[in-house]
């Protein structure tokens, strides 16, 4: 049976995600066969398996890390939030329904039967296995319906450490606190912690670190600087939700690329590999007037079409769209970005709300119906006009009836994009359409056309580098042999 290490944090957002995905990468490259796993993740950031399961992205950029295909079993349960307190359940890979959280907590029993078997077939075909906490182990409102924090280190038996984001300050009194919040056993079972994203002169934190240890007689095993520049995906919208903002066009770049926030945005990381990309600045909105400085607009993926259309109307951007759309310049959906560009979106089955049907933006002839079956599948695909391969995965209910030229046809003819007459506007389907670099270079060359600028060849967009990267300055910050001796290897 496999060894194991939790990784908890005193809050969300602190590094638990990254911090898994640096120790199994160290873990693999010491020799081991080593897999990530987080009972329960609630994101709008997720993965189609080869095996057409959805899981939340973060595991299966772990496995990424760990040189493995991500597997469903690393991310038993998914919630997806379609509102405020009515998320889409998803459970070994498969749509359940959406559901309040009563009647989620009502299936407590259950959910953890899928959690445990999830975790003890991972322990038979690895030889570490790196679980991941949720939010914090400490919310006292939540501990007696736990099913993803302490739960799941008992059961497994794994040694807990506890991350803190000290560039937020506190992190001191968040250690102690949490401990105080739990009983004998989650103290026991936690046997120290890391401070995450340090900044400045590592003396002026040591006393600082004695007097939390003499306190607390558990151990810090590092100090984790703050990392520059780390270009890995981030969990979910959470990062993506801080960079958004009023204009910020960058002059010193030859493309501007606007995407649109939307309040149910999901697999905002498609739009990472421009960032690798040295001629363009990509920036999100959510001022419709920032549109018109850019030179391409982005309508991304949304969990909740109907309701994210009905606030882009409100909010004026149908009509600073329309404009942008006037000045020939161009106009790409990605999913349900993809739907609002078409004419109409109907909900018979109630999927997303109770809005029947909303009419869409009308740039792509095409409408889409909501179907209560989901679909997942990996894709591979090509673009009509350039030629080149395409890649990535399909989550959506919508089918969508299309008249309009293909853009992206599948092997078997299925068309996954389309584009207008005047060729401005195009969507497809394809999350992680912009991960092959052919096609990403593809897009840009044609703005650069239409700028009168030479094209560029295309950069390598691979997330490789930034595990190594990473790997390699958490060797230098933890206490490996310590927490080696902690699994007992």
């Amino acid at each position: 049976m496999a060894k194991s290490l939790m990784i908890q944090g005193t809050c969300s957002n602190s590094g638990k995600s990254i911090m898994v995905a640096g120790l199994c990468r160290i873990f693999f490259e010491d020799g081991y066969r080593v897999a990530p796993f987080k009972a329960q993740n609630m994101a709008l950031n997720s993965f189609v398996t080869k095996a057409n399961c959805e899981m939340g992205r973060a595991q299966a950029n772990q496995a990424f890390a760990c040189r493995i295909q991500p597997d469903v079993r690393m991310n038993p349960i998914l919630l997806k939030p379609t509102s405020d307190s009515h998320p889409q359940v998803i459970i070994n890979g498969k749509p359940l329904r959406n559901m309040n959280f009563n009647s989620y907590k009502d299936m407590k029993e259950q959910l953890k039967e899928v959690i445990q078997e999830a975790y003890s077939s991972l322990c038979k075909d690895f030889d570490i296995v790196v679980i991941e906490g949720a939010g914090s182990p400490a919310e006292v409102n939540l501990k007696d319906d736990d099913i993803v924090n302490m739960f799941v280190a008992r059961f497994s038996h794994a040694p807990v450490i506890i991350v803190g984001d000290i560039d937020r300050g506190g992190v001191f009194a968040h250690f102690v606190g949490t401990l105080e919040l739990f009983d004998e056993l989650e103290r026991d079972i936690t046997k120290g912690f890391i401070i995450n994203k340090f900044r400045g002169d590592i003396e002026l934190l040591k006393p600082g670190v004695e007097i939390l240890e003499k306190r607390t007689f558990k151990k810090v095993f590092g100090v984790v600087p703050y990392i520059h520049d780390l270009q890995l995906p981030d969990e979910d919208s959470v990062e993506f939700k801080k960079k958004v903002g009023k204009s910020k066009i960058d002059c010193h770049k030859d493309i501007n690329i606007a995407l649109i926030d939307l309040p149910h945005i999901s697999n905002c990381t498609d739009f990472d590999p421009f960032d690798y990309e040295d001629d363009v600045n990509i920036f999100s909105v959510s001022d419709p007037e920032a549109l018109q400085e850019a030179d391409m607009v982005i309508i991304p993926g949304t969990k909740n079409v109907i309701g994210d259309m009905r606030y882009l109307k409100h909010k004026g951007f149908f009509k600073a769209l329309s404009d942008f759309f006037q000045t020939n310049k161009t106009i790409i959906g990605i999913c349900g970005g993809y739907q609002i560009l078409g004419e109409t979106i109907s909900d018979p089955h109630c999927i997303e709300g109770k809005t029947l049907k909303e009419s869409g933006l009308g740039f792509l002839k095409a409408t889409t119906i909501l179907k209560q079956k989901k679909r997942l599948k990996q894709i591979k695909a090509f673009c009509v006009d350039s030629g080149c391969v395409v890649s990535g995965y399909e989550i959506h209910h919508g089918s969508t009836e299309i008249r309009e030229r293909p853009f992206i046809v599948s092997p078997e003819h299925e068309i996954l994009g389309c584009i207008n007459k005047k060729g401005n506007v195009w969507g497809s389907y394809i999350h992680g359409v912009f991960d092959d670099d052919c096609f990403r270079r593809y897009v840009l060359n044609k703005i650069r056309m239409k700028k009168q600028l030479p094209s560029l060849k295309q950069n390598v967009y691979s997330i490789e580098k930034e595990f190594v990267k990473l790997a390699g300055i958490l060797r230098q910050s933890l206490d490996l042999k310590n927490i080696y001796s902690l699994m007992r290897l």
